[in-house]
């Protein structure tokens, strides 16, 4: 149940962050084709970036109501788009630039003049695992989908791997590309440049804008990303259904009779939609402060981590011998590599929740303890008070094999 949990609130959140990130890209965009703050560029309010995730969430929320086959077709786009856009992206960056970081700026440099007031390198090299690990999180959306998925028994687990591994390579690679255009961090993050500060949209605004006179092509390379991104928060919402039809399924969350009802094309609609409207509620926190909506980016992480962790520490502890592997599994080296997860898990846990801004005050506060804590809280609360007297796991529906 505590699994249960932390997964979905850490679903939701992942789906915020992309969506509501998505729709701050557009605004950048439309600010940069406009002419850039310095040029008079559009400038859309807080309200019109909500609006904008807005109509992206109910756009997500049509696509994930289509049929199973329709929903496969935008997964093996998305795949396809983020191979080919990294690919692309990779080349074409660095062939752009005119001037570029060097290898020893790229792996060794810290950004210790960052408006933040943290200047000690090893804290900033920790509060920065955040964004890595972030990008890591979503591989168990293959989990998810087994119910829909032939040979699941093996072709769940080998998704997962492979995700990992893959997006292990291909981000490595892309981001590397990305830090070698970075030259002039203060003025990146700068306000005042043409994007806003936003900075990877300026960084590749300002390499075409150098080469070409013309920013166009950045715009271009900022399209590629949003539609990659858009492509993520369709497979976020089709996460967050699978895994609240399977939660309510087992009569886990108020109300459960409704969310696990599925159509004639056994689509979960009721699920579909609550997620999309849970997902526009979070981002409400924006429009009251930007720190607290920036928490969602940890939420989400933290949120799911821990359920990553909980059945691999009962795993290597309580059910070490009883518990039945099945076909795809990590044979002598599993009990290794869990206690390595179960403690990372641990390490950013802790890591995650220090403070991202000194001194702290109600404006850079980071609300990620709070959230985590009042779910942990939640959960074993729940349990202790009532769910333990009805509460029995999964419920089994296919027969073990």
């Amino acid at each position: 149940l505590c699994f249960d949990r932390f997964n979905i609130v850490g679903q939701w959140a992942t789906a915020t962050s992309v969506d509501f990130s998505l729709a701050q890209l557009i605004q950048v965009i439309i600010l940069l084709a406009t002419g850039g703050t310095n040029g008079g560029g559009y400038v859309a309010s807080k309200y019109v970036v909500l609006a904008i995730y807005g109509f992206i969430l109910i756009l997500h929320g049509l696509i994930n109501s289509l049929p199973i086959h329709w929903l496969s077709w935008f997964g093996q786009l998305g795949a396809f788009w983020n191979a080919a856009g990294v690919f692309v992206l990779v080349i074409l960056i660095p062939s752009v630039a005119k001037e570029r970081s060097s290898a020893d700026f790229i792996f060794t440099h810290l950004n210790t003049d960052n408006g933040m007031g943290i200047h000690n390198k090893a804290y900033i090299l920790g509060v920065g695992l955040l964004m890595s690990n972030y990008c890591m999180i979503g591989y168990d959306t293959s989990a998810h989908m087994t119910e829909e998925t032939k040979n699941a028994d093996r072709s769940g687990p080998i998704g997962i791997v492979t995700s990992v591994v893959l997006s292990n390579i291909f981000g490595w690679i892309y981001l590397v590309t990305l830090t070698s255009v970075v030259t002039d961090i203060p003025y990146l993050l700068s306000a005042d440049n043409d994007a806003g500060g936003y900075a990877i949209a300026q960084a590749l605004y300002t390499i075409f804008n150098q080469r070409y006179g013309s920013g166009v092509g950045g715009l271009v390379c900022l399209g590629v990303i949003a539609v990659a991104m858009f492509l993520c928060g369709v497979a976020c919402i089709t996460s967050n259904s699978r895994m609240g039809y399977a939660f309510s399924r087992d009569g886990a969350m108020p109300y459960s009779h409704l969310w696990h009802r599925v159509n004639k094309h056994e689509v979960p609609l009721n699920i579909v939609w609550l997620s999309v409207l849970v997902a526009f509620a979070m981002a409400l926190t924006s429009l009251g402060s930007q720190v607290a909506f920036q928490a969602m980016v940890s939420i989400a992480t933290l949120g799911l981590y821990i359920s990553y962790a909980l059945p691999i520490f009962f795993r290597v502890t309580t059910a070490r011998k009883s518990f039945v592997r099945g076909p795809f599994h990590l044979g002598r080296y599993g009990v290794i590599i869990g206690w390595a997860a179960v403690l990372w898990v641990a390490f950013i846990t802790v890591l995650f929740s220090l403070p991202v801004a000194y001194p702290v005050g109600k404006d850079v506060f980071n609300y990620t303890p709070v959230a985590v804590g009042g779910v942990l809280l939640l959960s074993v609360g729940s349990w202790v008070f009532h769910a333990r007297f009805w509460f029995k796991g999964p419920i089994v529906n296919v027969d073990t094999y």
